[in-house]
């Protein structure tokens, strides 16, 4: 089983990134910083860490919901 990569809830739309927020001594063991910008879909993925950056309130907010729409969506179970 692969797992998912790390979810971050955010409330703002435009995010940044360099793959070490919660080491201690930064990014030197990270990745560059890079900015990211959430969309009308609700979340934007890093593309060096694939952490994902979900919209508090946004479409796919499993917190908001109470279901994982997107995954239940590839599932053909209906998030609604």
């Amino acid at each position: 089983m692969i797992n998912r990569p790390e979810t971050v809830r955010v409330s703002e739309s435009r995010v940044c990134c360099d793959g070490a927020d919660d080491i201690p001594g930064g990014a030197a063991l990270g990745h560059p910083r890079v900015w990211l910008e959430i969309d009308e879909a609700g979340f934007v993925d890093c593309g060096y860490c694939d952490r994902r950056f979900v919209l508090i309130g946004g479409p796919v907010d499993v917190a908001a919901t109470g279901t994982d729409a997107e995954h239940d969506s590839d599932k053909g179970v209906s998030a609604g």
